[in-house]
């Protein structure tokens, strides 16, 4: 499974202020919450089980991709 890891956003800078602001004046423990929320909601649009786990293993080891 071959992920897409170059910039693939319209406005990637306006998407990431976005994100930050989000968080603003939240505590750590609700910024989590925030990306967990982010997260389960983006998996579920992306629907599909093997892209899910490419990235899973992207973020475990950035360098390879692989699993630790």
């Amino acid at each position: 499974m071959t992920l897409i890891t170059d910039p693939n956003i319209p406005d990637p800078d306006g998407f990431y202020s976005e994100l930050i602001a989000a968080h603003d004046g939240l505590s750590d423990d609700d910024s989590a919450a925030l990306n967990a929320r982010l997260i389960l909601i983006l998996a579920n649009q992306i629907g599909n089980r093997a892209v899910l786990s490419a990235a899973i293993r992207a973020v475990q080891c950035p360098a390879t991709g692989d699993t630790k």
